[in-house]
């Protein structure tokens, strides 16, 4: 039985053990959920232009126009949704169905995962500060499983954590978790059972809590992304899971540029971005061509007398930054982590230095030893010629199922990266509520650097 196609009957609303829940048959109330979900991508993918994040919202099918009435700006999930809910009685009740998943990192490399409803980061869940909200979690995995709530203030019985508060939801069975939202920011969920396998394979997901007065804390742009790393060896598809630090894959809600979904915003609108981090090490957070203040962490909103003026903020592990600015700058303007090696792909990390050694005489004698193949020597000059041959397609292939070390193409050549980086396009023409990609920046004459002999 899957939660997410079934609505619950009257016998299923009483507060039962969280391990006796499915004993009781869980219904949904719209019978056409499964086949909306199963097309809300391509529905996305189809909106006109000139739509915005809340005819986004209705046109996945997703119930959020609370949300959005007053004002309020729909949250918008880079490579990701909103999760649809129902309600029962004053209650709001969303469904989470923990499951193993495969899915895309970027072109060239899919990997298997656990998320939850098909993706990783799984839906983020969308409320306002005072709901009630139920929240149904089916355990497909092959293990046991919870989730806690990470920074939500709730009861005890309700904080997720296996064997402390909580029985662990068995494989095959359902877990409810049901509180009101006392405050509003940005959270998390995640698993609190079999941590480091669980999290390492991709289970988390974001929780905006709104606030009650939409006239509260506006913004016109509201992002919200996860930090996550993973450690997938070339020619294989599930990430190593007792790794501690030595990740190859750093990644924007499990995409690595080029397939991070583009920010855009137009020139003076007030931009929100929120950032969890659930990886194993710190990310210098950076934003190009703007100044931004922090002003919300997981614990909260940061009153306006605690801010400053940044353009770079660290997330250190298990943390979640806000942070917000006007869009006054058009152009594009890259955003990304400012660990060096987190905006790269896959490499090898046990090379030797080459920087400086001529390998000419080495790479003919190689060449004769493989007849019929090209064999490229690099590293002498420096790493830039990763990007030459990740652009040589057949003639230099990769291993299988995985990615260059740098790679993209902008209007100027090679962007040499990878990892967690992606782009701000701002634009004076952009219409307000349209979230496509507007191309790239014209810099107007005389704004461009140049070269010279």
């Amino acid at each position: 039985m899957d939660i997410r196609s079934r609505p619950p009957t009257r016998s299923s609303q009483r507060k039962l053990p969280i391990t006796d829940c499915l004993r009781k048959d869980i219904r949904m109330q719209r019978r056409t959920f499964l086949s909306s979900l199963a097309g809300s991508v391509a529905a996305l993918a189809a909106l006109p232009k000139a739509q915005g994040a809340e005819q986004a919202v209705q046109a996945l099918g997703l119930p959020s126009s609370d949300v959005a009435r007053g004002g309020r700006t729909p949250v918008v999930t880079l490579n990701g949704q909103s999760l649809a809910w129902t309600l029962q009685d004053g209650v709001k009740e969303f469904r989470l169905v923990a499951e193993p998943i495969e899915q895309e990192v970027a072109p060239g490399m899919k990997a298997k995962f656990w998320g939850y409803n098909g993706s990783t980061p799984g839906p983020t869940i969308e409320a306002i500060e005072g709901d009630r909200v139920r929240i149904y979690v089916q355990n497909k995995l092959p293990e046991h499983t919870t989730i806690h709530w990470h920074g939500l203030l709730l009861p005890n019985g309700m904080d997720g954590v296996g064997g402390l508060n909580q029985a662990q939801i068995p494989p095959g069975k359902t877990g409810v978790y049901e509180f009101t939202l006392t405050k509003s920011g940005t959270f998390m969920y995640h698993p609190h059972a079999d941590e480091q396998v669980q999290m390492a394979l991709g289970m988390m997901g974001m929780f905006i809590v709104h606030p009650k007065n939409p006239n509260e804390r506006r913004v016109d742009r509201d992002y919200a992304f996860l930090l996550s790393a993973y450690d997938i060896e070339p020619d294989t598809m599930t990430a190593k899971t007792a790794t501690m630090t030595d990740f190859n894959l750093w990644t924007f809600n499990s995409r690595t540029f080029p397939a991070i979904q583009t920010l855009v915003a137009r020139q003076g609108e007030r931009v929100r971005i929120r950032v969890g981090n659930l990886t194993m090490t710190n990310h210098p957070i950076h934003l190009h061509g703007h100044i931004f203040k922090v002003t919300g962490t997981d614990g909260g909103w940061v009153p306006a007398s605690a801010q400053w003026p940044e353009v770079t903020t660290d997330v250190a592990v298990g943390q979640m930054r806000v942070i917000e600015f006007i869009a006054d700058a058009p152009g594009d303007w890259a955003f990304h982590c400012h660990k060096s090696h987190h905006t790269m792909g896959p490499m090898g990390h046990a090379v030797p230095n080459m920087l400086g050694v001529d390998q000419q005489k080495l790479t003919a004698k190689i060449e004769r030893l493989l007849p019929g193949q090209h064999y490229m020597a690099m590293g002498s000059n420096g790493m830039a010629e990763m990007q030459d041959m990740a652009n040589m397609g057949d003639m230099m292939p990769l291993p299988a199922n995985t990615l260059p070390m740098m790679t993209g193409e902008g209007p100027y050549g090679p962007i040499e990266m990878g990892g967690m980086f992606t782009v701000l396009k701002v634009r004076a023409d952009q219409k307000a509520g349209d979230y496509s990609d507007p191309g790239w920046y014209a810099q107007p004459k005389g704004t461009q650097s140049w070269i010279i002999d």
